[in-house]
């Protein structure tokens, strides 16, 4: 008789993933705001700092980053953690970037991003996906946080549904950047590159008022990148 399918035992980051996600799911009341973003800018943005720093690389992911973290900064209510009689609202912008490694995901976090220049940030992502790679990453790496960020951007993944990881009350998804139709506030037609990001919200925590003025914040620092490069220094995005 031939087998249908092959038995794959759970491993043991299988079986924490897999409960974490189902207490999640089953505790959490999740809503979902969507925003449609112009990268061009921030693309622009991108190779103009690659070209002040030859043969080093910069990932847009890693001025998503920024662009999250400042946006953090402008609305600090989604920056928070719930604790069931409480809520942790945090001064820093301490982002867990979810990252596949073999088996599964680890969840390492960039702490103080709105501190960080956009270079010191590439470079602890690098140093971080790495080490989650080989398994190498202490537990301060991985645990806490305020917020998550998932992009699957790179995989032609127009957009998806994120599952927060608490005790983090949000999670932003982030889909590819395709050229897509647009018109202008003027009415007129044209071509645009279009990241569409969706925001996972814990209800509990956070209102949707509150998560679309974070949308609306990060889609300033996207599309209106003068800031992303440098550390934070109180500024707000421009509007």
């Amino acid at each position: 008789m031939t087998e249908d399918y092959v038995v794959r035992p759970l491993s043991p980051m299988r079986r924490v993933i897999a409960a974490r996600m189902s207490d999640a799911k089953r505790t959490i009341p999740h809503f979902r705001l969507m925003a449609d973003i112009e990268v061009d800018a921030l693309l622009a943005r991108r190779m103009e700092l690659c070209r002040a720093r030859p043969g080093m690389a910069l990932s847009l992911n890693d001025l998503l980053i920024k662009a999250c973290a400042q946006a953090l900064m402008e609305v600090p209510e989604v920056n928070v953690q719930w604790a069931e009689n409480e809520l942790h609202q945090f001064a820093s912008a301490d982002i867990s970037i979810v990252t596949a490694v073999e088996g599964g995901l680890a969840t390492p976090i960039v702490r103080k991003a709105q501190l960080k220049s956009i270079w010191e940030i590439s470079a602890e992502v690098k140093d971080l996906a790495a080490r989650a790679a080989r398994n190498e990453l202490k537990m301060d790496e991985i645990m806490g946080g305020s917020f998550s960020i998932s992009n699957l951007g790179m995989y032609g993944v127009d957009e998806f549904d994120a599952v927060i990881n608490p005790p983090q009350c949000a999670i932003l998804a982030i889909g590819a950047a395709k050229a897509r139709c647009v018109v202008s506030r003027d009415l007129e037609p044209g071509v645009a590159t279009v990241m569409r990001v969706t925001l996972s919200a814990d209800h509990r925590a956070i209102d949707g008022v509150a998560g679309a003025r974070f949308l609306s914040a990060l889609k300033s620092c996207i599309e209106a990148p003068l800031q992303i490069g440098a550390a934070y220094q109180g500024e707000q995005c421009n509007a």
